[in-house]
Formats: structure tokens, sequence, C-alpha cells
């Protein structure tokens, strides 16, 4: 005999489901920014700054700094998707905030002294992808609507 929970099945919007996702890729990327191997250069990561020598992917810059940013950006997603307004939110000001750092990476030489994330070629160009990303699933217009899922069997 099968018995239905007690406990009501929490349901969220399509806006909700992609601030919970991109938080909990936020939250993978942070750590794996702390896994030799996969972060080159591991030993030569700095707290912040150009002299941060590590990349994730061999391809991305990171630093302490950096990967700690990554894990405060997917905390926040998680925290956001509990409700609408909160995760349209978030995805507006992360896709604003990226196409800035992408904007500061592009115009800033990347050994300059005020590159303190650091940004790299690579990073501009992801940064850019992820500003329009964020942007585009904020305004989805179907983001109050839940998403359509199977029926389960």
């Amino acid at each position: 005999m099968i018995r239905s929970s007690p406990y009501p099945r929490v349901q969220r919007t399509r806006i909700q489901g992609y601030a919970f996702a991109i938080g909990i890729v936020f939250l993978l990327i942070g750590v794996l920014g702390f896994v030799p191997g996969l972060t080159s250069g591991y030993g030569s990561m700095a707290l912040a700054g150009q002299e941060s020598n590590a990349h994730l992917l061999g391809l991305f810059r990171v630093s302490i700094a950096h990967n700690v940013l990554h894990l405060a950006y997917g905390a926040a997603g998680i925290l956001a998707a509990r409700g609408i307004r909160a995760s349209r939110i978030y995805l507006i000001a992360g896709g604003a905030g990226y196409l800035a750092l992408s904007a500061f990476g592009m115009v800033l030489g990347h050994d300059s002294h005020a590159n303190v994330v650091p940004v790299n070629a690579a990073d501009n160009w992801l940064h850019l992808l992820l500003g329009v990303l964020l942007l585009v699933l904020a305004v989805d217009p179907r983001g109050n609507r839940p998403p359509k899922l199977p029926k389960p069997v």
C-alpha cells in the first residue's frame, strides 16, 4: 500500500527553478575552484588579484576571493529560489553584474593592479554569455508558471 505524504509538495515556478539551478551551478563552480587537478597552478592561487596564476579547467583564472564569490552567488541563488520576486531580482542583478564584469575585464588590462577578481579573456567571454543568459531567464514570459512535468505513473 502506497501512502501519500502528509507534507504538501513544493511547486516552484520556472523563475524559481532557474534561480535554484544557477545557484547549484555556482556552488559547484566555487567548490571546483578549490580542487587541485581541476584547477591548474593550484599552488599559485592567491587571495585576490592578478598574482593568482591558478586556472579552473586550465582556462578560467581564479583566486580564493573569486571562488568565494562563486560560492556566495550560488548560495544567494538557492535562497532567492524561495520566492518569485527574489528569483527575478537575483537573475537580473546577476545578469547586470556579469555584463559589467565582462566589460570591466575587456577594458582593463589583465595585468593591471585593478584586476582584483582576477579575470582573463576566457573569463570575459564567459561573463558576457552568463550575463546575457541570466537576463534572458529573468524575462522569460513563462517564468511565473510551474514547469510542465510528466505525470507520475
